[in-house]
């Protein structure tokens, strides 16, 4: 994967953590913003960080028995997890409260789960995990910021339609890894 690419999985992936934390911030104090947004930034930029060094090591001991199949099951994983971000795109701002850290640690691993998912495609791609999982915490880490910060402003419709962004273009990039393998690209 090229680093662009890397850059649009990175932004893709923290669609689920902007949207949670544009939700999350409309029911902050005014004067605790700044605070939640950069909790939900370090919360959401360190899972989406683990993930998919957990994915990638977690399959990479599984890699050579599928390599003939290992792009089927990246497109098959980026199609799940695109279709399920889309599908639950209308949930994404029903969260109304404050949030304790046992809440924030179910936030954010909920938010991660795809980025686990994806750290196993990557290790069927042998790309660096260490500078893919980095970028893609630090990504979530800016946009989860912004979202925290921007999300009394920006309301609950940005969300939803993140999320839908976010879900077509992980479904794009695994429609682009199956037409590489196969020979179509």
């Amino acid at each position: 994967m090229s680093l662009a690419e890397l850059l649009l999985l990175a932004v893709s992936l923290a669609m689920d953590a902007f949207a949670v934390s544009v939700c999350g911030s409309m029911v902050l104090a005014p004067e605790s913003r700044a605070a939640g947004a950069l909790r939900f930034g370090l919360w959401f930029g360190f899972f989406q960080f683990l993930m998919p060094v957990i994915g990638y090591f977690g399959a990479a001991s599984f890699r050579d028995y599928i390599v003939d199949y290992d792009h089927w099951l990246a497109f098959a994983l980026l199609l799940y997890l695109g279709v399920n971000m889309i599908r639950e795109a209308k949930e994404a701002c029903d969260i109304k409260k404050s949030y304790t850290t046992k809440e924030m640690t179910v936030l954010a691993v909920a938010t991660s789960i795809d980025a686990l998912a994806v750290g196993i495609s990557l290790a069927f791609l042998n790309v660096n995990i260490w500078l893919s999982s980095t970028l893609i915490g630090v990504v979530t880490f800016v946009i989860a910021a912004f979202g925290g910060l921007a999300g009394f402003r920006l309301g609950s419709a940005v969300g939803a339609r993140a999320n839908i962004c976010g879900g077509s273009v992980l479904i794009c990039i695994g429609v682009k890894i199956l037409l590489e393998h196969t020979g179509w690209l």
